[in-house]
């Protein structure tokens, strides 16, 4: 099969082409496996943490993403639920061991034997990959194999972050960056939580533009501040700048949701602007985002389908993985990029 191949930790600022479009063997799924043949793939800024080396490593080579729609080519012989020709998605959780306290608690995202797809299994920048069949998930017929792509993290994940923020209808919510998971998150808000007041912070007027026809009820800047103060804001950016001006935006006893697996080092150095008083006195909170679970996944389908959630999307060829991911490095981004694979 083809695939786009990362064999090495690799620096963006000195390289355009960190993956390799080449041949790779047939995976064969195992005996609670399905073998997925892709459709498409989500590109997602956590693929540049694991190229750059933000992520715990992987065992190179190893095939990226994480965001992948496709077709049940193949099954083990154990597996029950599904059959060749169904369509599937595969999130970020690839499997957890499913008996420890978290598993049983329904908190697999935190399972000390987590993996990753894309970084601890191959993953969906290719044209076959397999996958446990728990975490197989069915994908709504409503949308395309481009549309559904970027649900499976952008969107699931988003979700995960709103029932972490404690929002209710009226609340006054921060989005701090504006990209493939912010627009969707924007959208799950309304839906859910109708009345609530949405303020979109991000850098360029572009996105403050997109959020606005997406019905944000104001738009500035990451260093801009709103006439009243916030009860939640859920963070989608890679960087800490956003992070300090969000808290200094939040009412006595608000709660920062940090939506990030990783962040970048590049403004480290903004963390010491961080004031006690300003941001953080008052019993504020901050709340990180682990990973997705099953369930997160699935209900985030479902009510995806019932808005309908449908991400802006730019599509690429799949030998093109490396134009895409070094536009998203550059922040050339409006709504989710999505590889066009078989």
């Amino acid at each position: 099969m083809k695939a786009m191949v990362l064999n090495s930790v690799v620096n963006l600022d000195q390289s355009n082409e960190p993956l390799v479009f080449q041949e790779m063997p047939d995976p064969h799924p195992g005996d609670d496996e399905v073998l997925i043949k892709v459709s498409a793939c989500g590109v997602c800024h956590t693929e540049l943490d694991e190229i750059e080396g933000r992520t715990p490593p992987p065992k190179f080579p190893v095939i990226p993403g994480h965001q992948v729609i496709g077709r049940v080519a193949d099954a083990g012989k154990n597996v029950k639920s599904l059959k060749t020709g169904d369509r599937v998605g595969v999130a970020w959780i690839w499997s957890s061991c499913g008996h420890c306290r978290y598993c049983l608690e329904g908190f697999e995202n935190l399972c000390p034997e987590f993996k990753a797809t894309g970084r601890d299994v191959n993953g969906g920048y290719a044209q076959f990959m397999t996958v446990k069949e728990a975490f197989a998930h069915p994908v709504p017929d409503i949308f395309s194999d481009v549309q559904a792509a970027p649900l499976l993290c952008a969107g699931a994940v988003g979700y995960r972050s709103v029932k972490l923020a404690n929002i209710t209808s009226g609340s006054a919510v921060g989005l701090t960056g504006f990209g493939a998971s912010g627009h969707i998150v924007l959208q799950i808000i309304r839906f859910k939580y109708p009345g609530t007041g949405i303020f979109v912070f991000a850098r360029s007027e572009a996105e403050r533009k997109f959020a606005r026809e997406l019905g944000a009820d104001w738009a500035g800047d990451t260093t801009d501040h709103p006439a009243e103060k916030l009860d939640t804001v859920i963070d989608t950016t890679p960087v800490w700048k956003p992070v300090v001006e969000a808290l200094g935006n939040l009412k006595p006893g608000g709660r920062l949701v940090i939506n990030a697996i990783r962040k970048e080092n590049i403004d480290k150095d903004y963390l010491l602007n961080l004031d006690y008083p300003l941001h953080l006195w008052m019993e504020k909170e901050i709340k990180s985002v682990a990973n997705v679970t099953k369930k997160d996944v699935r209900e985030f389908l479902e009510i995806a389908s019932a808005i309908p959630v449908i991400p802006e999307v730019q599509e690429y060829r799949l030998e093109d993985a490396n134009i895409a991911l070094l536009e998203l490095k550059m922040r050339k981004i409006r709504g989710a990029k999505v590889l066009v694979v078989n």
